[in-house]
């Protein structure tokens, strides 16, 4: 017998560490190689963690709700062969409790300087910009919670924190010229003091019904994000929208003569969201003012075309998955990325991978019957595209012989985009541009 220890597995680029939301296994199981142990979540997706060895599951580390680094050790499992990690000896074992004390002494003093920086569990908006300067200086989310800002709403400006840093780094200079006034006393005008009553924090309190009727549920994990990403996307850009109808009876028409084709060639189904990745994929490349994210006061414009499809959840939640470089498919690749991307979403199969390095984000909101919407932006980018349902309507349609009314198959194209960076003649000029490419759709091309 010999000791296999389970780590938390890499889970991309920028993913570093997971939340455990449910142990699939118990201390005394059997589990087979390959076989799920785990459910974890990042901030985006949720997925499971799999065993790499077959044998007993021995020792589990963490509990539920815990979160943890990625290469973190998790569990043990015992195991009666194959490559496996012996199970430490006393002495080592001892050393091995010494150091972890003190490399918990030292992260617990490492949080007093500079707290993670997670900034969702504040009430409070701050900028990117205040963010950002706040993770340089060390200065921990409790501190920064301290600050009185001058802005609207007493949010923090980039001055008030300037500020803050200044004073507090000559705290110790004052100090020194006055040994009898502590550092902790030292406080600058725009920071608050702290409070000095033995008050405990308050602690958030489920309502109650107050006929006995209704029903109180909390929000899960992933909704409670969706609900900070939401509010904190509208607090931080200018969100407006330009609106335009467009004609797609060309695309009806030749998706309804090639589909069957189509999913008989490539194994695929053809749906009308490649059709529109494509054109919007081939604006982007026009426009590139509208591929870009923000950070503070700088612009970063993105190499890439990377496109987030909003995606909703069986459980109603809400994912964007994201197509990389979309502009380098063709029809046939575009229908491929969208269907696996869509397939797995709904399955709960995405990796972290898959949600990340979106620089423009597309929204179907027709597949619910809406004719238009105006949808918040996913930051840090800068725009956002809703496509509205398609529907029959009568249309004035303009031919050499004359004017006459027809029937047309249009829809509506909603650009929300973010007012700090992209103007009315830029957030217009793609979606009519987007528009152009729909309506000048060639029905005798191939895939």
């Amino acid at each position: 017998m010999a000791k296999f220890e389970l780590r938390l597995p890499k889970m991309g680029e920028s993913v570093a560490e997971a939340t455990i939301t449910n142990w699939l296994k118990k201390v005394g199981d059997h589990i087979a190689a390959d076989e799920a142990v785990l459910e974890i979540a990042t901030d985006k997706v949720d997925s499971e963690v799999p065993s790499e060895v077959s044998g007993t599951l021995s020792e589990i580390l963490f509990k539920e709700n815990d979160v943890v680094q990625v290469g973190q050790i998790i569990a043990y499992i015992e195991t009666e062969g194959g490559v496996v990690v012996d199970a430490p000896s006393e002495a080592t074992t001892a050393a091995n409790v010494d150091i972890a004390a003190v490399e918990k002494t030292f992260e617990a003093a490492k949080d007093l300087i500079a707290a993670p920086l997670d900034f969702s569990d504040s009430e409070k908006f701050y900028s990117p910009l205040v963010k950002n300067i706040a993770k340089e200086e060390g200065i921990s989310l409790a501190e920064l919670e301290t600050i009185a800002g001058s802005g609207k709403d007493g949010r923090v400006t980039k001055s008030d924190i300037l500020e803050y840093v200044k004073i507090r780094g000559e705290a110790p200079k004052l100090q020194a010229s006055n040994n009898n006034t502590p550092i902790a006393n030292v406080q600058p005008q725009a920071v608050a003091a702290p409070s000095t009553n033995n008050q405990q924090p308050s602690t958030k309190v489920a309502p109650v019904s107050v006929n006995g009727q209704d029903e109180i549920v909390e929000m899960d994990r992933m909704r409670k994000l969706i609900s900070g990403y939401m509010v904190q996307s509208v607090q931080t850009s200018a969100h407006v929208q330009s609106f335009i109808e467009v004609d797609v009876t060309n695309i009806v028409k030749w998706r309804d003569k090639v589909k069957t084709a189509f999913e008989k060639r490539e194994g695929e189904k053809l749906t009308y969201t490649p059709i529109f990745m494509e054109a919007v994929a081939k604006a982007l490349k026009d426009y590139p003012g509208l591929n870009i994210s923000i950070d503070g006061d700088y612009i970063i414009k993105k190499k890439n075309i990377n496109l987030g499809m909003a995606a909703a959840l069986p459980n109603g939640n809400l994912i964007v998955p994201v197509i990389k470089n979309a502009d380098q498919l063709n029809l046939v690749g575009m229908a491929k990325a969208v269907n696996d991307l869509g397939n797995r979403a709904k399955a709960g199969k995405l990796k972290p991978d898959d949600t990340q390095g979106g620089t423009y984000t597309v929204t179907n909101v027709g597949t619910f019957g809406s004719v238009f919407g105006t949808p918040i932006i996913n930051q840090p980018q800068v725009g956002i595209l809703a496509l509205g349902a398609i529907r029959k309507v009568p249309a004035v349609i303009e031919t050499p012989e004359g004017d006459f009314i027809g029937i047309r198959q249009k829809m509506f194209l909603s650009h929300s985009y973010d007012h700090r960076v992209v103007d009315g003649a830029l957030g217009g000029s793609f979606v009519k541009r987007v528009a152009e490419y729909l309506e000048a759709f060639d029905v005798n091309r191939d895939y």
